[in-house]
């Protein structure tokens, strides 16, 4: 199930025609988790500067994909006790009226405290508040570290998150008010489902009847970051790599990568919300949020996206 969460059925489908254009929002920002939240666009990234100032999160709301208007500073490491630096890669949902952000912090290694986290609000916008005074998942399980979570609810109504830096890729079912995991059916917590070529930043929606899973290849510092995808009946997988979908472009930037989806509403219409580095620029934090439209063949393959400076238009045809 794509994470749309729609309290509307009517989104931005009334509007003159406004011009969107790439990035979406001025500034340093990376790993975006794109999602609608009743009848806007929300864009939750991390804050890509130095771990020592990565310490917060801001998030952007927009009604006509061109106007973004920002939220800063809806969690600081200042409200989460444990997290001491580099917080980032937020993954954001809705569930039963409350809102819910988790994120990784401090960089774990094994011994050390930090990890996957989560956070809740009565609002989109914050402020949250650390859910559980430590980290979800802290230890390094199947190699995997505990970073780039993505939750994904599945049509059953059950609640997965995929996960994992280092070239791995655990998945766990999570408790339905998210302060814990649950076993799966074998009595295990952990499934590592690690797709070939796979580094980071998972990410997983459903279009007819399949599950598209969708992860970051290659270094985010460098400019060889790409996005790759594979096609399951199962939210288990396997995950067998089907190609690169985002990559890439020397006109245009490099280093594209750690991407959500956002699906539109009563529209067969899906947008890939990504990062990427601007020509010119080589500093590992020098990234920036983009928005293209993400089509699909008539096997239920994903095209290649092709990146732009004009992204897409408004409203959507």
């Amino acid at each position: 199930m794509i994470k749309t969460f729609l309290t509307s059925t009517t989104l931005l489908l009334t509007a003159t025609l406004f011009a969107q254009k790439n990035p979406v929002i001025t500034g340093n920002y990376a790993d975006p988790e794109g999602i609608i939240y009743g009848n806007k666009y929300w864009i939750f990234p991390t804050y890509s500067a130095p771990y020592e100032e990565q310490i917060f999160f801001d998030a952007f709301s927009s009604s006509d994909l061109a106007t973004w208007t920002k939220h800063s500073r809806i969690l600081e490491n200042s409200n989460v006790k444990w997290a001491k630096k580099a917080m980032w890669a937020p993954a954001v949902l809705e569930n039963k009226g409350k809102y819910y952000l988790f994120f990784g912090a401090n960089d774990v290694h094994q011994g050390e405290i930090g990890g996957i986290g989560v956070a809740v609000a009565d609002k989109p916008e914050g402020p949250y508040t650390d859910l559980l005074g430590k980290p979800l998942i802290n230890d390094i399980i199947n190699g995997a570290q505990p970073i780039d979570q993505f939750v994904f609810k599945d049509k059953d109504g059950t609640f997965y998150m995929y996960y994992g830096g280092w070239k791995h890729c655990n998945m766990v079912k999570l408790k339905p008010d998210f302060t814990g995991l649950l076993p799966f059916d074998d009595g295990t917590f952990y499934k590592e489902i690690t797709p070939k070529d796979y580094v980071e930043g998972p990410f997983m929606f459903i279009k007819d009847g399949k599950y598209y899973f969708m992860w970051s290849e290659g270094g985010w510092t460098g400019p060889d970051y790409k996005v790759a995808y594979a096609i399951a009946d199962s939210p288990f997988g396997p995950f067998e790599r089907i190609g690169t979908i985002l990559e890439r472009d020397p006109e245009v930037a490099v280093g594209a990568g750690h991407h959500s989806v956002i699906k539109v509403p009563n529209k067969d219409k899906y947008f890939i919300v990504y990062h990427r580095r601007p020509l010119g620029k080589d500093g590992a934090n020098e990234r920036v949020t983009c928005i293209e439209e993400m089509k699909f063949d008539k096997n239920g393959h994903i095209i290649p996206v092709k990146m732009t400076f004009t992204g897409v238009k408004y409203p959507l045809k």
